[in-house]
C-alpha cells in the first residue's frame, strides 16, 4: 500500500508507522509534529493469511467496499443511538481537549466534536469511509487528521497522548478474537493521559433471550460452557450489503467491565440501553441485564 505522509503544528505527539523516516524539514521543526496518514489508493485484497489481527475476510471486505461507505450515513439515518452516544461522550468527555475517535467510520462523532470545540483524531480500517469523512470536514472547514489503520494495531500512537478516547456504534465487537479485543483496550487505556475518559459502546448477548433464534444462540453457548469448551459470544450478523458472514462479539456486563478493569481502567459508569428513542431503559432493576440490547460506558483512567 502506498502512504502519503503530511505533516501538521499541534500539541499531541503521533509517531509514524516504523520504516519511514522524518523529513528533515520536520525534524527540524520546534513544534510537536502529528503525522496524518492518508491512503491514497484502496490496498490489494491480501490473502487470509495476511490479514491484520482482528480482521476477518468479510471485515476486510466490508471496510474496503466504496458503495457501503457511500451509503453508509444513510443507512442510518434515524437511527436513536446516534444522538444518544454523542451527548454522553460530551456528558463525560468534558473537557475539550485531544480524543481519539476509534472506528471513526464517515466521521459523525468526529464532526460533532470539532464543532463544539475538541481536537479530534479520526482512526478507521476504511480507505473509503475515511475518504468520506474529509470530503465532509472540508465543506464545513474543519481540519480533522484521519488515520487509515487497524485498531489492534495503535503502536503508531505515543503513551499518553490524548485527553479522551471514543469507540462507538459496537466497533470493539467486530474485533475477531478476545485477544485482540484486549489488546485494543490496552493500547486505549497506553494512549489516553491520567484521568483520560474513554467511552464506548457494546451489545448486550443477554437481550437475544426476546427471541427463538436469540435463545438458540444461547443454549448452544451455554451448552458449549457446561462441556467446558467456553462461551464465545460471537455471532454471525445478517448479510449486510452484499457482505457475509460479518461477526458481531456480544459482551455480558461482567465480561466487559472486567475487560475494562484488566487493562487498568476504573469504570464510571455502565448506562443500559433501550430500544426506545431516548434510550432509557425504565425500571432497570426489573431485570436490566436482559432487557437492555446494549451498554454506553465511560471508564477513566487513574491519575495514578
Amino acid at each position: 500500500m502506498r502512504w502519503y505522509i503530511q505533516s501538521m503544528v499541534c500539541d499531541m505527539v503521533f509517531l509514524p508507522p516504523s520504516g519511514y523516516a522524518v523529513p528533515p524539514q520536520c525534524a527540524a521543526a520546534s513544534h510537536i509534529i502529528l503525522w496524518k496518514i492518508m491512503s491514497t489508493v484502496v490496498p490489494p485484497m491480501p490473502a487470509d493469511w495476511q490479514l491484520p489481527p482482528g480482521v476477518s475476510r468479510a471485515l476486510w471486505d466490508y471496510f474496503h467496499d466504496p458503495a457501503i461507505a457511500r451509503a453508509y450515513d444513510a443507512t442510518l439515518d434515524g437511527t436513536p443511538l446516534l444522538n444518544i452516544d454523542q451527548a454522553f461522550v460530551l456528558e463525560h468527555c468534558r473537557l475539550a481537549g485531544t480524543i481519539i475517535d476509534l472506528g471513526s467510520g464517515t466521521g459523525r462523532l468526529a464532526l460533532t466534536l470539532a464543532q463544539n470545540g475538541y481536537r479530534p483524531i479520526a482512526v478507521d480500517l476504511s480507505p473509503e469511509m475515511l475518504k468520506v469523512l474529509r470530503e465532509k470536514a472540508l465543506a464545513l472547514n474543519l481540519d480533522i487528521p484521519c488515520v487509515c489503520g487497524n485498531l489492534v494495531e495503535l503502536g503508531m500512537f505515543a503513551d499518553r497522548s490524548f485527553d479522551h478516547a471514543a469507540c462507538l456504534f459496537s466497533t470493539l465487537g467486530l474485533i475477531v478474537g478476545a485477544d485482540a479485543r484486549l489488546q485494543f483496550l490496552a493500547h486505549v487505556h497506553r494512549l489516553l493521559r491520567p484521568g483520560g475518559v474513554f467511552v464506548l459502546h457494546v451489545h448486550n448477548r443477554w437481550f437475544n433471550v426476546w427471541t427463538a433464534h436469540g435463545r438458540r444462540l444461547l443454549w448452544t453457548e451455554m451448552l458449549a460452557s457446561w462441556l467446558g469448551r467456553g462461551a464465545s459470544g460471537d455471532y454471525e450478523m445478517p448479510a449486510h450489503a452484499s457482505v457475509g458472514r460479518l461477526t458481531m462479539h456480544l459482551f455480558t456486563r461482567h465480561e466487559i467491565v472486567g475487560l475494562l478493569r484488566a487493562v487498568g481502567f476504573d469504570t464510571v459508569e455502565v448506562r443500559r440501553l433501550s430500544l426506545r428513542p431516548d434510550g432509557r431503559l425504565a425500571c432497570p432493576w426489573w431485570f436490566g441485564r436482559l432487557r437492555s440490547y446494549g451498554y454506553l460506558i465511560a471508564a477513566r483512567k487513574p491519575m495514578a
